[in-house]
């Protein structure tokens, strides 16, 4: 379904480069013309509109059409399968969908009542999980602190109150193993070891977005871009760092906390002075070594404490949104 959506999203392009009178397709033009494949591909209407939805959600994100799903090879695509709360029957252990039972084993409590959406959904491992979108009320404890992160690579992050959270690289922890099952070609141990790093990542991160979220009630980050410097040398640091990973959860676990959350140009923010505004840091790559220093007025600073204590003055400055003051 969702290549049949990239093949007529293909086909109004090449239309278009050919001088034709052809327009994008809109989700209501692809649910019209996947009208009556249901019975045919076994799955639900609902499932087919999702397909298409999210087709059209992509398509728009990117300006430009989605890759094709390989279903076999080295770049096959995970399993995927949307549905909605009408399209299956539940119970505590088990869901029905197309007349199909199957059982799972929850990891947290679901409240039936509240259940909207949800989606079959497999890891790379082939794994297979339901997953469920519910609505639950929030009940979490909200900060008063305010704080600046300013993110790197030998810290993923350093906070303008002084405290560090460390760039565990986990990545390279595993490298050697992970090479050795490589050239030994056993897949599946390699698809176990890359489990584990992102695994071990995740954990890591929620641990320290959760514990910020709970503290502060405005948390400015850096907004360092994590896609320009994955295209240089330090690619393999930058992309073990995972900055977009901790920027997205710091986003919405700030958001369920009640805090505000805002990102802040990180440029000039190692060379200007906390203190005094004065640009006195030291400049160029060469500066990039000096990790401490001492501006005219005195006041002596950590690098990258003060590029966060900058963030947060950034942060500070600027108002915050009509519907957040109204809120």
């Amino acid at each position: 379904m969702w290549n049949y959506c990239c093949e007529i999203q293909r086909e109004a392009e090449r239309r278009r480069k050919a001088g034709m009178n052809a327009r994008w397709p809109t989700t209501f033009d692809l649910i019209n013309l996947t009208s009556g494949s249901s019975k045919l591909l076994g799955i639900n209407a609902d499932t087919i509109s999702s397909v298409c939805l999210q087709f059209i959600v992509s398509r728009n994100a990117k300006r430009r059409c989605p890759r094709f799903r390989a279903s076999g090879g080295p770049k096959r695509s995970l399993g995927w399968l949307p549905f909605k709360r009408r399209d299956v029957q539940i119970t505590e252990d088990e869901i029905t969908y197309r007349k199909r039972n199957f059982r799972f084993w929850k990891t947290r409590n679901i409240p039936l009542s509240g259940l909207k959406t949800g989606s079959f959904v497999e890891d790379a491992r082939g794994r297979w999980y339901v997953v469920f979108q519910c609505e639950v009320a929030d009940d979490l404890p909200a900060g008063t602190g305010k704080i600046g992160i300013d993110l790197g690579l030998k810290t993923l992050a350093t906070c303008s109150d002084g405290s560090t959270i460390p760039a565990l690289r986990h990545y390279r922890k595993y490298q050697s193993a992970l090479a050795v099952q490589q050239r030994a070609g056993n897949k599946r141990r390699v698809r176990a070891i890359h489990a584990k790093i992102a695994n071990a990542r995740k954990h890591q991160i929620h641990e320290a977005t959760t514990r910020i979220a709970r503290e502060n009630a405005l948390i400015v980050v850096g907004n360092v871009n994590a896609a320009q410097l994955a295209k240089t040398r330090m690619a393999k640091s930058v992309l073990d760092a995972s900055w977009s990973m901790f920027r997205n959860q710091l986003r919405y676990k700030a958001s369920r906390h009640g805090a505000r959350y805002d990102e802040a140009d990180e440029r000039g923010t190692t060379v200007t002075c906390s203190s005094c505004g004065a640009r006195s840091g030291p400049k160029g790559i060469a500066g990039l070594r000096i990790r401490s220093w001492q501006c005219s007025c005195g006041a002596f600073h950590d690098r990258d404490q003060n590029a966060a204590m900058n963030i947060l003055s950034f942060g500070l400055e600027r108002q915050a949104p009509a519907e957040e003051i109204a809120a």
